[in-house]
């Protein structure tokens, strides 16, 4: 199938809409409530566990998601027996120190007087108050509003890659790399003027290519070898230059597609530009992804470098800018103790805002073609400057040569020429008696004007 415009596929439908806003709901519900709980009690936890304990001592889970230190017969009962003297008479039952508690349980309320700390309903508490630990406060960690963008964040990244798996009738993505596909052989083909049939040929896959037989691809192949043509062969027999002919390459035991990489792609890239071979292979690369999803690399890159960070780069970097002036306004509230240290939550989010952003940034900077080297640069501008150079040599050779025929031999050509015309139209008694009734009849009226003049004259 040909892409010779977007309506070929159509945009994103709600059903891809839908199908990414849930997997990213879901996603972050699960991130939200189980993972990040997960590994924010294992990394604070480990983080500032207890230097040394006394003997018959153990730190570790007291009751589901609350770790601290306990005795050695308490740690010896099973959990359920201490939840239950947990419930009943508090944690203070079942822990040896209230000073060292990692309590990260949601929708439990917790009192000093019972537990042996503070704690609302929807807090997390990171508590060690001893000798390198968290200091003499408890730290209060408020998941909604520390967590909810990293969890979403999370959640949006997961969902938009599996989307890449699913058929284009409902994956987002799965949808959009299709769409692009379509979309780069249509450029291809405006750029380089080839017909649906040679844009194929270019941007088929190899193994597709090498299963053709020579005799079906010989005349678009040749096509693409005369459009991108450099010199022709009068010109590169003056320069020295040794003209290579289509048939001398394209013999029949070469392969069809190392012929396509090592001869059509480079005379792409020197006719066109590097881009445009570039576009070329990762268009393949896409072709490749819509026939195994799990070649999800190819497929990404020909979306992010062809359509997301020509569109939307933009975009991206003010976001950056946004979630760092969001992050340094936070910063200094929290500078001037209107945050206090103990509620680190308003930071935690805009870390994980600005974090997020950058994140995505950075990732399409990966995928943003690289700026061509100055010294690359340079040595093309010479060799531009060559090529100019002798052309214009070329001509200036052809308009001496003009200017020496002119004032030589041709000039008294042209001389002789002039002359014969002059005397044949004296020789012509019709021309001459032409001419002079022509003087007279002039003479006549500018006497008789200037005998008679008219009233306005007078005036």
């Amino acid at each position: 199938m040909t892409a010779n415009s977007h309506t070929d596929i159509p945009k994103a439908g709600i059903q891809h809409t839908l199908v990414l806003l849930g997997l990213t709901v879901g996603l972050a519900a699960l991130f939200y409530m189980v993972i990040l709980p997960w590994g924010v009690q294992g990394f604070v936890s480990g983080l500032f566990a207890p230097h040394e304990l006394k003997q018959g001592a153990l730190y570790e889970e007291v009751v589901p998601k609350v770790i601290a230190v306990m005795d050695a017969d308490d740690a010896s009962k099973t959990m359920d027996q201490r939840i239950a003297e947990a419930n009943k008479d508090g944690l203070k039952t079942v822990m040896k120190n209230s000073n060292i508690v990692f309590d990260f349980s949601s929708g439990v309320e917790r009192r000093k007087e019972r537990d042996g700390y503070e704690k609302d309903a929807h807090w997390w508490v990171l508590r060690n108050t001893e000798e390198g630990g968290l200091g003499e406060n408890s730290v209060f960690i408020e998941p909604p509003i520390a967590f909810t963008v990293l969890a979403f964040a999370l959640g949006f990244t997961i969902a938009i890659f599996a989307t890449f798996f699913m058929p284009s009738s409902i994956g987002y993505m799965a949808q959009k790399v299709d769409r692009e596909i379509h979309h780069a052989k249509t450029k291809i083909r405006l750029q380089t003027g080839f017909s649906d049939e040679i844009v194929d040929l270019l941007t088929m896959p190899d193994s597709d290519l090498d299963a053709m037989e020579h005799n079906h691809v010989r005349a678009a192949f040749k096509t693409v070898w005369d459009r991108t043509s450099q010199d022709s062969e009068e010109a590169a027999v003056a320069h020295g230059r040794k003209i290579l002919r289509f048939e001398e390459l394209f013999v029949h035991d070469i392969s069809l597609s190392t012929f396509r990489s090592t001869v059509l792609f480079v005379r792409i890239n020197e006719s066109f530009s590097d881009f445009v071979v570039q576009e070329i292979v990762d268009t393949t690369g896409g072709i490749l992804w819509s026939r195994g999803r799990h070649r999800i690399f190819p497929g990404l890159r020909l979306y992010m470098s062809h359509h997301f960070t020509e569109k939307y780069s933009n975009n991206v970097t003010g976001l950056a800018y946004f979630g760092a002036a969001i992050l340094i306004v936070i910063i200094g509230i929290r500078g001037l103790k209107f945050i206090p240290g103990t509620r680190p939550s308003l930071i935690l989010a805009a870390i994980s805002l600005e974090g997020t952003l950058l994140a995505l940034l950075a990732f399409g900077l990966v995928y943003t073609g690289a700026e061509e080297r100055i010294d690359k640069l340079m040595k093309k501008m010479e060799d531009a400057s060559k090529n100019q150079l002798e052309t214009m040599k070329d001509v200036s050779e052809d308009m001496h040569s003009m200017a020496s025929a002119l004032v030589g031999e041709t000039s008294e050509i042209i001389k002789k020429k002039v002359e014969l015309a002059i005397a044949e139209a004296l020789a012509s008694d019709d021309n001459v008696k032409r001419v002079v009734s022509d003087k007279v009849a002039e003479k006549i009226i500018v006497a008789m004007r200037e005998a008679f003049p008219s009233p306005k004259s007078n005036g």
